[in-house]
């Protein structure tokens, strides 16, 4: 396997597995306490910026796309007809995310 697909796979998959997840039909997302989809926020944009680190991406463009897209997607789940609602504190949440995603990036290569 070479050596680029090894660390971009990871972050592709991630990808995909976020496009499932922030916009999939209300009815399709299981709520099993209150204030848990905060903390699906926060972890997948840690594991986006994570793993786009891994993969190579520069901070400064990885990070302002993952904001870029932290605001689009809210601002979509309010327009599309998913039965879900745009939450600026997810947006919020999402760019705590990626803070997390690179101090933890940042302890991993020390």
């Amino acid at each position: 396997m070479s050596t680029r697909l090894r660390t971009a796979g990871p972050f592709a998959a991630v990808v995909v597995a976020s496009l499932f997840v922030l916009f999939n039909p209300a009815s399709a997302t299981p709520t099993v306490w209150p204030g848990i989809d905060k903390l699906v926020h926060l972890t997948l944009f840690a594991a986006l910026t994570l793993t786009g680190r891994r993969a190579g991406l520069s901070p400064v463009g990885l990070v302002a796309g993952l904001v870029v897209y932290a605001g689009a997607s809210e601002v979509l789940q309010g327009l599309l007809p998913i039965e879900r609602t745009a939450d600026p504190l997810d947006a919020v949440v999402d760019v705590v995310g990626i803070a997390v995603g690179l101090l933890i990036d940042r302890r991993v290569r020390r």
